[in-house]
């Protein structure tokens, strides 16, 4: 009889915990955000599917692409990787001109491709961050040219920073947070000398410092959340919004599609805020549901990291969990008050198509590295045909 310790020493654990999360979670998001959006957008449209009929369509572009992604063999993500990160720097250029792009909730973060149709670029850009780093990285690894600090930051510190600085002139802290993580991420993995990576680490902290400093707004948020009590109506009414939100909730939630927050209470109860109508509507057991979905999907990704033998992989790997563990750490702690609130989507839960896509991108990469690991094409050779094959098998329509 196999234990729970047999069962994640399986070749093909990874993959299935890989997939079996992500699905779970975009399912999860469907239906939270329907019931998060459904009033405000009743009120707005006249119908209560509005933002979910939207973000079917995402979901119904991204599987695609997570499916091609996760059969893609590893060159063709590192040859990806240096045009994906060209064009993620002129996007986030472009997004900054006036006229073309546009400013939402005071950060100039969009490109708008005329009706409902908008880009946020910095979402692609962690996923060229990654490709672009690992492979670069990977490349003087395999030259063995990272024995000294200049090899292994340059000129990985200059591209990560003007990504950094065109984040940054957006207005966008959130996803500023989420890059210089990728890269930190990247340095760790990569072996870097542990005074140089604290270095780093030292100069991330004063740059988010003096981020915060020179914007009112984020240092007000600071302030606000240093001091919860105050501001109620103000600085911190969504936080508190939110904190009411999950309260209410108890243990098993109010019923789904019950809750009151998305009455006009809580401000961005789809995108920002979205766990906590799942804290409200399903209660203490659902929020914990949604952190251990979280908890296997970084598990399994550092798994990955740990197991495949390509230094590309491995880099990519963690790149891409520190990517997903980080934001959605930032998001929960931000809604339930241990974090300031910082405007980045929870993944694969939160409504917006510009964060999805490249999201679920990222996870077919980690299904397509998972398949590589030590055992990984035999277990899935031995497994036989997939349904698909065989349904079309019956049909006639697939070779015998």
């Amino acid at each position: 009889m196999s234990g729970p310790g047999s069962l994640l020493d399986r070749p093909l654990t990874s993959y299935y915990l890989i997939l079996g999360c992500s699905m779970l979670l975009l399912a999860l998001g469907m239906v939270m955000v329907l019931s998060a959006s459904s009033i405000r957008q009743y009120q707005d449209t006249g119908s209560a599917f509005t933002l979910f009929e939207k973000q079917a369509l995402w979901v119904a572009i991204g599987l695609p692409l997570m499916w091609l992604a996760a059969r893609m063999p590893t060159r063709i993500f590192r040859v990806l990787a240096y045009p994906l990160m060209l064009l993620s720097a002129l996007a986030l250029a472009v997004a900054l001109v006036p006229g073309l792009g546009q400013s939402v909730n005071g950060a100039q973060r969009w490109i708008s491709f005329g009706g409902p149709f908008q880009l946020q670029p910095s979402e692609p850009a962690k996923l060229a961050l990654i490709l672009w780093g690992a492979d670069l990285l990977a490349r003087k690894d395999k030259l063995r040219q990272l024995t000294e600090w200049r090899q292994l930051l340059i000129p990985l510190l200059p591209g990560a920073g003007v990504l950094v600085m065109l984040v940054m002139l957006g207005s966008d802290l959130g996803t500023t947070l989420v890059l210089l993580t990728i890269f930190l991420a990247l340095l760790w993995v990569v072996g870097a000398p542990g005074r140089l990576f604290v270095g780093m680490a030292g100069v991330t902290g004063v740059l988010v410092a003096i981020l915060i400093v020179v914007e009112p707004y984020r240092l007000q948020r600071l302030t606000g959340f240093l001091d919860q009590s105050g501001n109620q109506l103000t600085l911190n009414y969504q936080g508190l919004q939110g904190l009411y939100a999950i309260a209410s909730g108890g243990w098993f939630g109010t019923g789904l599609g019950e809750g009151r927050a998305k009455w006009n209470y809580l401000p961005h109860p789809e995108t920002d805020f979205i766990f906590a109508i799942i804290g409200e509507e399903l209660g203490l057991i659902g929020t914990l549901v949604v952190l251990g979905l979280f908890g296997l999907l970084a598990y399994a990704g550092l798994r990955i990291a740990r197991r495949v033998k390509d230094p590309f992989m491995q880099l990519a790997a963690a790149g891409a969990t520190a990517w997903l563990a980080v934001q959605a750490i930032v998001n929960i702690g931000a809604v339930i008050g241990v974090l300031p609130i910082t405007g980045i989507p929870l993944p694969l839960v939160s409504y917006g198509g510009s964060a999805l896509i490249p999201t679920l991108i990222v996870l077919g990469m980690l299904l397509s590295f998972a398949k590589r690991e030590p055992g990984a094409r035999q277990a899935l050779a031995a497994r036989g045909p997939g349904p698909a094959v065989l349904a079309l098998s019956w049909l006639g329509l697939a070779k015998r």
